[in-house]
């Protein structure tokens, strides 16, 4: 089929050993459907689009992941992926949180692992909060509605969760939050790990 830029449009990839990145974090997706990427409503009760998380999800507090809510799921949905990222860290975006294979579902509780937890940018394979280095950063909950299931080992780091979901999203949609840290950072940001590199 024809290809067809959306105006949820996501990823293009850049598959070599020294450059490997995601152009445009919030902006495109590319897919083979003949159908525009449907829109995926993702919501929480912790906190509002672009306020404040509070500090219970983060190393401030309990470091726990936050309770999600989503809607308009696409029906021909086989599974969910769930990124958390800091697109603003001084090296590459930074992933805090990584999870593929969800069953769809409607929601997602707090400080639940809903499918297979992958490689964040911390080396763990779990959820870690916002941990700004003193700044003010936003935070986002990308979903992404997949029509396959990735079936991936849990070593898999983001960029090989993207490389295997191309060609197969069907629907997006994505939750912001802000977060300043009250303590001086105990992680910084300042060196990417090498799988991130």
């Amino acid at each position: 089929m024809e290809k067809v830029i959306t105006k949820f449009a996501v990823i293009k990839f850049i598959d070599n050993t020294k450059t490997r990145h995601m152009l445009t974090p919030q902006s495109l997706f590319v897919t083979t459907s003949a159908s525009a990427v449907q829109p995926i409503i993702v919501k929480s009760t912790a906190f509002r689009h672009m306020e404040k998380i509070p500090a219970k999800y983060t190393p401030d507090g309990e470091n726990i992941s936050p309770p999600l809510q989503l809607d308009k799921i696409p029906k021909e949905t086989r599974s969910l992926v769930l990124m958390m990222e800091d697109p603003k860290a001084p090296v590459d975006t930074w992933v805090h949180w990584l999870v593929w294979d969800i069953s769809p579902t409607l929601k997602i509780n707090e400080g639940a692992i809903p499918g297979v937890e992958g490689l964040n940018a911390f080396r763990r394979h779990h959820y870690h909060g916002p941990c700004p280095p003193g700044d003010t950063r936003s935070y986002f909950f990308k979903v992404y509605a997949l029509n396959t299931r990735l079936n991936m080992h849990f070593s898999s780091t983001k960029y090989e969760v993207m490389r295997a979901m191309k060609d197969h999203v069907i629907g997006y949609g994505e939750l912001a939050g802000t977060y300043t840290k009250n303590q001086p950072a105990a992680v910084t940001h300042g060196m990417a790990p090498d799988i991130y590199a």
